[in-house]
């Protein structure tokens, strides 16, 4: 934008700012902090389930997806770190709290805390990996035009984002032939 031509509608912000510059790094934070916020959903519904099925093969099973989970949530959090972009703490705490509302529409669907519930919350868990798997391949491909985001793997990630949607989907589906079983 030229200081000459005054900005028409759409070619600013309401503060009259052009929409160039540093927008482009505070889409980036959003972006990054918004999946930061949905590993924090993701972590706290596997403690739900590892508690809910302590003792299980179940609980054994959630626990490694989590500690995997947990670490991708840390790489995000160097890369965030590499980028100097901060962690949003209302971002976090909206995750927390959307966890919370998460949990109970589970409860309230299965009070027992069975096959429903479980089969809800891996569909859950699959849908959250799938979007991982998304931001991965979407830093990966604008990296490509931006050289300051060319510090990570994200083939790898991305392969390891579809290796767990692999394994978690499995379990859903074998869920959901009891959890979703109908007769006449």
């Amino acid at each position: 934008m030229s200081e000459d031509k005054p900005m028409g509608p759409g070619d600013g912000n309401k503060e009259g700012k052009s929409n160039m510059g540093n927008t482009g790094n505070e889409r980036l934070a959003t972006y990054l902090n918004d999946h930061l916020a949905g590993s924090v959903v993701a972590i706290e519904l596997m403690e739900h389930l590892e508690a809910t099925f302590a003792g299980t093969p179940v609980a054994a099973f959630v626990a490694e997806l989590r500690a995997e989970v947990e670490t991708d949530r840390r790489e995000l959090q160097a890369l965030m770190t590499q980028l100097q972009i901060a962690e949003s703490p209302a971002r976090k705490a909206s995750a927390w709290l959307a966890e919370k509302f998460t949990e109970l529409k589970l409860r309230l669907d299965d009070p027992a805390g069975g096959e429903l519930r479980l089969f809800e919350s891996y569909e859950a868990l699959s849908l959250g990996i799938e979007g991982k798997r998304s931001l991965w391949l979407a830093l990966s491909a604008a990296s490509e035009e931006t050289p300051a985001l060319q510090i990570a793997d994200y083939a790898r990630l991305a392969r390891r984002a579809e290796e767990q949607r692999s394994r978690v989907e499995a379990k859903r589906l074998e869920i959901a032939k009891t959890a979703l079983a109908f007769t006449l």
